[in-house]
């Protein structure tokens, strides 16, 4: 087990650490708040963050110009080849070996309580478990494809993904949620399987499932009732914590699943 995050730990610098360039995948409130601690704590890297749109929305135009010089936007839908085809050759061309990819995204539920997650096996329905697995469990290992060749010239690295503890089998005692904890167990089988194939081909790469615990963002706001006090996560410490725990794991510890606080999740 890699050592818990203490609250202190999360100022620690990490400069040191990341040298090069970083990828954040999805500019939601916690993708940002990685790339705001990494701008923050590791002056020694550029970084990509991506998103959806054409043009970045107004919180990410603000981080830019926050840091123009080590700062870039590139659109990225993680459901178009084409798309991640593009963000390959745009990393090619940054400064610095790839040290850092972080994918941020995922999927929950749609706009104005359409396709909430099922209760009921009566609620399911093909088109949610299509987008939930587009999204949430075939995103990331394309995702890893993509930037495979990139990772190759940086010696050691890591590769993240945002999981679910729902996404855990031997965690499931509620039930429910069919679709999204389905995909989140398969990018969890996905990734496993990716990170024992670089353990052969990317020795020094450690690929990571982390659960970020309740954060505070758009994804969990319709489920944040019922969450006990002091565990509902601003995304600037989830984002602390999880990078505490990413950078704390060495390539022997490649392909497993991650709390935000250091412990691990079972499958």
């Amino acid at each position: 087990m890699v050592k818990s995050v203490a609250r202190e730990d999360l100022t620690e610098p990490i400069g040191s650490t990341l040298q090069g360039h970083g990828l954040v995948v999805a500019d939601g409130a916690l993708g940002r708040a990685l790339v705001q601690l990494l701008l923050e704590r590791a002056p020694a890297l550029t970084l990509t963050i991506t998103g959806r749109a054409t043009h970045p929305r107004l919180e990410t135009q603000l981080l830019l110009q926050q840091a123009p010089d080590r700062l870039t936007y590139s659109t990225l839908d993680l459901c178009s080849d084409e798309q991640l085809a593009g963000l390959r050759d745009h990393l090619v061309h940054t400064d610095g070996p790839l040290k850092l990819v972080f994918n941020a995204s995922g999927w929950l539920h749609g706009p104005d309580g359409h396709q909430n997650p099922e209760k009921r096996l009566a609620a399911l329905r093909r088109s949610n478990l299509q987008h939930s697995f587009a999204i949430n469990g075939w995103g990331p290992i394309l995702l890893a494809q993509a930037v495979e060749p990139v990772l190759r010239q940086a010696g050691r690295a890591w590769f993240a993904s945002l999981s679910a503890r729902v996404g855990s089998i031997g965690d499931n005692h509620l039930g429910g949620w069919y679709s999204y904890r389905a995909a989140k167990a398969a990018q969890n089988q996905l990734l496993r399987t990716v990170a024992l194939e670089w353990r052969r081909t990317l020795p020094r790469v450690c690929v990571a499932c982390l659960h970020p615990g309740t954060t505070d963002t758009p994804l969990s706001k319709p489920f944040q009732r019922g969450v006990p006090q002091g565990k509902l996560f601003t995304p600037a410490f989830s984002a602390a914590c999880l990078l505490q725990v990413l950078l704390g794991l060495k390539p022997e510890d490649s392909g497993c699943f991650w709390a935000w606080d250091g412990h691990p999740i079972p499958w």
